[in-house]
């Protein structure tokens, strides 16, 4: 059953929850506190609410976490939060200290210390550092968990912001250091140097001590961009400074800056293009002909950089997709590329090494199957670095916490630097992929993670959860929160590997894309048919979530087949596809769903857009009614606006139906802006669940 109420024709402003969309306003600000009072007035009802939080806090806290690191010269750099630093602290060790089991830091910057001292909510994020010393860092400070962010110069050595140094205001910067006196940057440099997205259009050359009005525009993307971006390649012989403009999420036009003059790079539109050493590296995402060859969509391709830039490009297929392999990612060491591969949605490794003449290609034994990420440990900026053949990997699966791995190539042992606790009980817990069949015949996998105990008697309280966008992929990850809140109480765990999604390189990902966006619902709808066939669960115990792209797909799936869900979990969502566009960042999206303003495009959007398509709780055929849905988002998220889940909420209640909003007043679009408010929000999350679903 499908319900659908959008006419083609609607006009966008014609909307009388609107006002909603005023993120800060006073009236709007008074309607959220009053449905967030409810929504915790009926959640914490639950009898097991404050035992959940307090458990997930204690795991998301926990000490005994692995501290993701980062090289830069002589140290590993890592941000930490826990119960006593809540808003964390940037800090550093050795690589040698790293390995013992309580290294020393060095504290940087304690970002609690700072926010109380400056009267700030501030959230961490990042920092851009200059080689080859690292002594100074452009460091990215975010109110409340926004997207767009301070930037202040620090100097590691002395553990202070410099007196006059390189600052921006917050907005949705870009930065790159040129050298210790100039940077590139794009910001909000006032009128007309934003795209329509809401990001940089221009960037410009930023001398120490000029006034940023000043600065000299070097490279302008157009309005209609999503944006402009720069990167700083400083490796000694191999200097590059690439400029670029997006003309959509999946396309890009690349500049080389040589001698002050910007020079455009040949390649598809829609290919990814990286320098490393004398190498260029090309992914594509569409089939590409090159005199006779016809390389496919999903390789990676290399050539000789300068035979690329003189138009004589020779390229060597790194790697070639198969029906059941995708390429994940890649690392880059000093005379090695490390590919992360996806095997039927389970990580593999491969090096490709370069001797200077020739490829030579070496399957790695690792863990399997599960979720396997290499991380180089090599620094180009380093003459001769000991550790250019040396990588990270990290690995995990439904059942396995995650344990953190050191390589080398060449050579198959890993040394375990560090594992994570585990957080549940595993015993006589298992895992199964199965695959369901789409409308279309497509075979689409998903995961099942069945708590102990459990068998397929069609009572099971089941959360299938999806994404569906994008070309990202849904990998088994270990998460201490679900195995309290979720398994350890008899919940099964569904994770759906649909179309749109990258599971399968980008071919899956482009057969969902704009006009075929229905696929992906179809193939959702297909895996909870195929659930309840298989006698895992049935509609009374069966709830979906997803959150950003994920929102939109269980927004819209709720609508398509109400009967076959009674609860939704649906966060941080885009859900007014008509208004998408016009909100935020939601121009840069538009590779990815089409135009709205366009008729017809907006005719394919209108049928699935849920906004537009709620119905009449009256108007439902008998014994019908939409599953009870809980939206969750933040005050502070400027990518996904919260306008969506606000009015959504009030379209549903007006219309009759049984829909909850929490909105976090801080978070951004990760909607928690410290370890409480994760452990709060989640807290929220499975309350509802178990309230909906029965224990």
């Amino acid at each position: 059953m499908t319900l659908t109420t959008a006419s083609p024709a609607q006009d966008p402003d014609d909307d009388p929850w609107m006002w909603l969309e005023e993120v800060q306003d006073a009236k709007a600000l008074d309607w959220v506190r009053e449905r967030n009072a409810q929504t915790r007035q009926r959640l914490q009802a639950w009898l097991g609410f404050d035992a959940t939080r307090e458990r997930i806090l204690q795991v998301l806290d926990s000490r005994d976490r692995i501290p993701v690191i980062a090289r830069r010269g002589d140290f590993v750099y890592n941000f930490w939060q826990d119960s006593d630093n809540p808003r964390g602290l940037w800090r550093r060790t050795t690589l040698d200290e790293y390995r013992l089991s309580a290294p020393a830091w060095e504290l940087l910057l304690d970002v609690d210390a700072l926010g109380r001292s400056e009267g700030e909510n501030w959230v961490w994020a990042g920092a851009v550092c200059l080689g080859p010393d690292y002594t100074r860092c452009l460091v990215k400070l975010s109110r409340g968990g926004a997207d767009a962010q301070v930037v202040r110069e620090f100097d590691t050595a002395t553990r202070q912001f410099v007196a006059g140094g390189f600052n921006l205001p917050e907005a949705k910067s870009e930065v790159a250091w040129l050298d210790r006196d100039t940077v590139f940057v794009g910001t909000d440099f006032g009128p007309g140097s934003l795209t329509d997205s809401g990001y940089p259009r221009l960037i410009k050359r930023w001398q120490r001590g000029q006034p940023l009005a000043d600065a000299v525009t070097v490279f302008e993307a157009q309005h209609s961009d999503v944006a402009a971006s720069v990167h700083v390649d400083a490796t000694p012989g191999f200097e590059r400074t690439l400029l670029q403009r997006a003309p959509d999420f999946f396309s890009s036009e690349e500049f080389l800056l040589v001698d002050g003059q910007l020079r455009r790079l040949d390649k598809p539109a829609d290919a990814q293009l990286g320098f490393w050493y004398g190498q260029v590296l090309l992914a594509l995402r569409s089939d590409w002909q090159q005199g006779g060859t016809t390389w496919p969509r999903g390789a990676l391709l290399a050539s000789d950089a300068m035979a690329f830039l003189n138009g004589k490009a020779q390229w060597t297929a790194l790697f070639t997709p198969t029906a059941t392999r995708s390429l994940a990612g890649y690392a880059l060491l000093r005379h090695t590329v490390l590919l992360e591969l996806l095997d039927n949605v389970a990580g593999r490794l491969q090096e490709q090494r370069f001797d200077g003449s020739h490829w030579n290609a070496r399957e790695v034994e690792a863990p399997f199957p599960g979720t396997l990420h290499a991380q180089s440990l090599h620094d180009t900026q380093v003459p001769d670095d000991p550790l250019g053949e040396n990588y990270l990997l990290t690995y995990t699966d439904f059942l396995t916490p995650e344990s953190l791995l050191l390589g080398r190539t060449g050579s198959d042992p890993h040394d375990l630097l560090k594992a994570r606790p585990a957080f549940f009980d595993a015993t006589g817990m298992r895992v199964e992929q199965r695959f369901a069949t789409s409308r279309d015949g497509t075979r689409v996998p998903y995961f099942v993670v069945w708590p102990k105990g459990a068998t397929p008697d069609g009572n099971n309280p089941t959360l299938l959860y999806g994404y569906g966008g994008f070309e990202v992929p849904l990998q088994p990850q270990y998460s201490g929160g679900f195995g309290n809140a979720w398994y350890g109480r008899g919940g099964v765990q569904v994770v759906a590997n649909i179309r749109g999604g990258g599971e399968f390189g980008p071919g899956w990902h482009q057969a969902a894309l704009k006009g075929q966006r229905q696929k992906a619902f179809d193939d959702f709808i297909a895996v909870a048919e195929d659930l309840v066939a298989a006698g895992i669960t049935r509609p009374r115990r069966l709830a979906i979530q997803g959150g950003s792209n994920g929102g939109l797909l269980v927004g819209a799936v709720m609508l398509q087949r109400p009967e076959q869900f009674r609860a939704v979990v649906c966060q941080v969502p885009l859900l007014d596809m008509r208004r998408y566009h016009r909100l935020l960042a939601g121009a840069s999206w538009m590779g990815e769903y089409g135009d709205p303003d366009d008729p017809a495009q907006w005719e394919g959007i209108s049928k699935y857009s849920p906004y537009q398509n709620v119905p009449d709780a009256k108007a439902m055929p008998a014994g019908t009614r939409l599953p009870a849905v809980l939206f969750t988002t933040s005050t502070r998220d400027d990518r996904v606006h919260p306008g969506h889940a606000r009015k959504m909420t009030a379209r549903l209640r007006e219309k009759g139906h049984d829909a909850w909003l929490y909105e976090n007043i801080e978070g951004g679009h990760g909607g928690a802006a410290d370890n409480k408010q994760r452990a709060d929000l989640l807290a929220l999350e499975f309350a509802f669940l178990w309230q909906e679903l029965g224990e």
